[in-house]
């Protein structure tokens, strides 16, 4: 006979079977629970890259910092302004601007002309107009090059027998060029923005100069020497202005093989006589305390972190930028989209008020006091951004925030604007430049774009003749002497 179980064992049994059992479930549970959750994680994760894909996919012009140049034919147009009403052209009592008569002294040439007979009756017709009907044609001459030979004697002593050459009379160029052609050279590239080979061409159609690459080269480089000096005494000048604009772009400088150029950035820093331009190998605060030195004063910039060595009380952020982020906002989401029109609301109320003040309608003392609400509505609205659940807004609004006083500069400061415009118009002729001849090859091309930017850009602030000056510093570089000083004139320093 089979022996029984006692019952106690036979539930104790059952009570270990299920117990396992249910340490089983717990463990596929939770292994369950963990699968869930990290698929849930992933997924998450795969949603905010696909956000940040397609607020990157989106950006253009409007609402990022990307050039207009880069905008896809799907980017939605600028808002338009509304019809004035006006036909196009000059408006009725608007001042016209017409070409004056050059006085008698500055006319080469004067020739009479005198009706031989009578419109009316034919007759002919005799005497002087004592105030003749004046009409001036100005022309430009056929344009050709002066070659000039130096025929150098050697000739040998009579008593020692040594040979002795001639020397070049003083001023004269040891190379093939004059310094007026050696200035045009560096005036095509630095101003007309023409490219090496373009130059070539160039000379060789208006002036009949046969020039090679290589010899083009060679004569910037000359020019690049002759300036330096004052180029360098310029930059000292930027370091000691009150106010000053900077703005970087991208640059290329080294061999043109494919994969071997070296990036690199080309900064500008403006003030209000003298600009100067400067190419370096960084973009961050290396290359910002490269440009501009020991400088104190107020300086006007976007929100690049290069720029946060400066104290945020002497900075000045753009607001151009802001604007542009403001409108990114109101494109990135439904949660953002109405802190991002409020903000835009906020800053085109500044700016309408601003505009009053530069056209002396407005007094500043006024508008600051009108500035105050708009500020506290824009600093409550970024801190409503910095919560709002889109974490690309949030994030920039916390970056904004902390620049808070530098949004604000303009306003207590006479002579800062409150964009970046001015630095972003002067770099604008280089980056036409760098597009054209794609950068530099060399640090000695490089030293050459920045010196003659710098000598164009102020020149021009100061109303001075760029072609007389390169001319000039020329000149001096071959008898030793230094270029004419970029700083402008003490008339000029004081009436700032």
């Amino acid at each position: 006979m089979e022996r029984e179980e006692p019952a106690g064992d036979i539930h104790a049994s059952c009570r270990q079977i299920i117990a396992a059992l249910k340490a089983e479930n717990d463990e596929l549970r939770h292994q369950l629970h963990e699968g869930v959750t990290g698929q849930q994680k992933q997924i998450d994760a795969l949603k905010t890259e696909i956000a940040l894909l397609k607020a990157r996919l989106n950006q253009n012009s409007r609402n990022s910092s990307k050039p207009p140049s880069s905008d896809p034919p799907s980017t939605p147009p600028r808002a338009s302004k509304p019809p004035s009403g006006r036909q196009p052209g000059g408006q009725s009592g608007h001042e016209g601007y017409h070409r004056p008569l050059l006085p008698p002294d500055q006319v080469n040439e004067f020739v009479v002309v005198k009706p031989g007979r009578c419109r009316h009756c034919r007759k002919p017709l005799k005497g002087e107009d004592p105030d003749p009907v004046r009409h001036q044609v100005t022309e430009l001459p056929e344009l050709a090059a002066q070659t000039t030979e130096y025929q150098r004697h050697r000739l040998r002593c009579d008593g020692c027998g040594h040979a002795t050459l001639a020397a070049l009379p003083e001023g004269v160029s040891a190379g093939a060029f004059g310094p007026r052609l050696q200035a045009m050279l560096a005036y095509l590239s630095g101003q007309a923005h023409l490219s090496k080979r373009q130059i070539e061409e160039l000379l060789s159609d208006a002036f009949g100069v046969s020039i090679s690459l290589g010899s083009v080269v060679a004569a910037q480089q000359a020019v690049s020497e002759a300036v330096a000096a004052s180029v360098e005494e310029a930059k000292a000048y930027v370091e000691h202005q009150p106010v000053a604009y900077a703005d970087e772009t991208g640059w290329k400088e080294g061999n043109a093989t494919p994969g071997r150029r070296k990036k690199a950035w080309l900064w500008v820093a403006v003030t209000r006589w003298v600009t100067v331009f400067l190419i370096h190998a960084r973009r961050g605060t290396e290359g910002a305390r490269a440009l501009l030195g020991r400088f104190a004063g107020h300086l006007v910039t976007d929100r690049w972190n290069a720029y946060n060595a400066w104290p945020v009380r002497k900075r000045q952020i753009c607001w151009a930028h802001l604007i542009r982020d403001f409108v990114g906002f109101m494109e990135r989401g439904k949660r953002s989209a109405p802190i991002g029109a409020a903000l835009l609301r906020q800053a085109q109320k500044m700016f309408s008020l601003w505009h009053r003040v530069r056209d002396g309608t407005l007094a500043r003392s006024t508008f600051r006091i009108y500035l105050g609400p708009i500020r506290r509505r824009v600093e409550r609205l970024l801190r409503r951004g910095s919560r709002c659940g889109e974490s690309k807004t949030e994030g920039m609004c916390v970056m904004i925030l902390k620049l808070a006083p530098a949004l604000w500069t303009f306003a207590r400061v006479e002579g800062v604007e409150p964009t970046n415009n001015t630095a972003e118009r002067t770099v604008r002729p280089a980056v036409l430049y760098r597009k054209g001849c794609f950068g530099t090859q060399s640090a000695a091309g490089s030293r050459f774009v920045e010196r003659i930017f710098t000598v164009v850009a102020t020149l021009r602030q100061q109303g001075r003749n760029v072609m007389d000056y390169l001319t000039i510093a020329c000149a001096r570089a071959q008898v030793g002497k230094r270029a004419p000083s970029l700083l402008p004139r003490p008339s000029q320093a004081a009436a700032a």
